[in-house]
């Protein structure tokens, strides 16, 4: 049997009208993906009508049509396999359902393709995308200067918005010389899998060069065991089972956890992925799992499971670093917003305004500051009005980064930088 390719989540980010489904079809339909009945039913139709030159952008464009009369095609399930990975495509369509998504990690991202129009340049989403990733963790990028098309294939264009896009990764820490900027049609497939005669100026490498040129993503294995539960079902003849992602650790059959903040245990009676028996669970897994002496209403999505010999922090308030995204007004002690955290939220007080610091150093700008507003970075004490577990980001990432929700938008982003444990 044929080794398993190892395994990548990639987001795709980018402003609204940027080209990221194009892309996202682009790279289905050259990695394989896109089912061939889909296909030949469009060949068939495109030399009916004299475009022999049948096009991926046809496809696109057919497969949008039946989009928007109601027919959703699952595009071969967002998976597809290069030379040395099998990709996972985290799409972020609506931007609140990106927030959610990145943030509460039902698919933490590994990198992140940005997809920046060539004609439009760096907008509202490229930004608050970037930081969002920046904050998330997402340490790998790559960028896809989109729809070079529209300008025809000019270098001049192309070094522009790369220079625009530059100034913002920068902004906010990345290093822009680890980062290949692609000048792409995702329409046309330029620079997509193979290289375009379009851009003869481009010596860089291909999207798909790009993503086998990615580091695999390290299993924490060796981090205690954290999995944030999504849901809880009840099911006849097995019993209560909760389902979620294993962020760290690794789960076994037998082993004795405990849920938090609840503090309801019991034994591990049976593990199962995809309807396939486990005896043990790894990060990444999207498991259910079954376990003696924990009922339905015991527990419910939010908690964290973990061992009972290194529980999960259910917090009495924690000190964070956030960037606001966006607030209509100012931030002041008092603010009690959301915080999403892993599949938890939990509305949150601002207790204290620490420091506003500057957000490509750290360095402290201005101690206890009156308010925060749009753009500003700050450390802040935050105090959960009922109990939640975090982490501190140090010593488990994926519960110890959230997102700050109010009025229908995400205000900012964070991480946990220290705690007070609850007693």
């Amino acid at each position: 049997m044929a080794k398993e390719k190892e395994h990548i989540n990639v987001a795709m980010i980018g402003h609204v009208d940027h080209g990221k489904s194009t892309l996202i079809g682009r790279l289905l339909y050259e990695a394989g993906e896109i089912p061939e009945h889909i296909i030949e039913k469009y060949r068939k139709e495109a030399q009916e009508k004299g475009k022999a030159t049948f096009e991926f952008a046809w496809v696109m464009d057919k497969l949008k049509e039946e989009r928007e009369r109601g027919i959703t095609i699952d595009v071969a399930h967002r998976k597809f396999k290069t030379q040395k990975y099998e990709i996972t495509i985290v799409d972020c369509p609506g931007h609140r359902d990106f927030i959610k998504n990145m943030i509460t990690g039902a698919s933490q991202a590994d990198a992140a393709i940005l997809v920046v129009a060539a004609d439009d340049g760096v907008q509202a989403q490229t930004k608050e995308h970037v930081f969002l990733s920046r904050t998330l963790g997402i340490n790998q990028m790559i960028v896809a200067v989109n729809k070079m098309d529209k300008v025809n294939y000019d270098e001049k264009r192309y070094n522009e918005v790369k220079e625009q896009v530059v100034k913002l990764l920068k902004m906010v820490g990345y290093k822009v010389d680890e980062i290949p900027f692609i000048p792409t049609s995702a329409y046309y497939g330029d620079n997509v899998l193979k290289r375009s005669d379009k851009t003869p100026w481009y010596k860089g490498p291909t999207i798909f060069e790009s993503l086998d040129n990615l580091k695999p993503p390290e299993k924490p294995v060796d981090k205690p065991l954290r999995i944030p539960i999504q849901d809880v079902y009840s099911i006849s003849g097995v019993g209560t089972v909760p389902v979620g992602r294993v962020e760290t650790g690794v789960l076994k059959v037998g082993d004795k956890v405990v849920f938090e903040p609840p503090s309801v245990s019991g034994e591990v009676k049976s593990i199962e992925m995809h309807h396939e028996p486990l005896k043990e669970a790894y990060p990444g897994d999207n498991i259910g799992f079954n376990v003696r002496g924990v009922g339905k209403n015991d527990i419910r999505r939010g908690d964290v499971c973990g061992h009972t010999t290194n529980p999960p922090t259910v917090v009495r308030d924690f000190t964070a670093q956030i960037i606001v995204l966006q607030h209509p007004t100012a931030i002041t002690v008092g603010y009690t917003p959301v915080v999403h955290a892993h599949t938890a939220q939990v509305a949150c007080k601002f207790v204290e305004l620490l420091k506003k610091i500057d957000p490509r150093t750290g360095q402290a700008k201005e101690d206890n500051p009156q308010f925060l507003k749009t753009g500003d970075a700050a450390i802040v004490k935050l105090q959960p009005t009922r109990p939640m577990v975090l982490e501190k980001v140090k010593e488990i990432p994926p519960l110890g980064r959230f997102a700050i929700r109010d009025m229908g938008m995400t205000v900012a982003a964070g991480m946990v930088l220290d705690l007070t444990p609850r007693d």
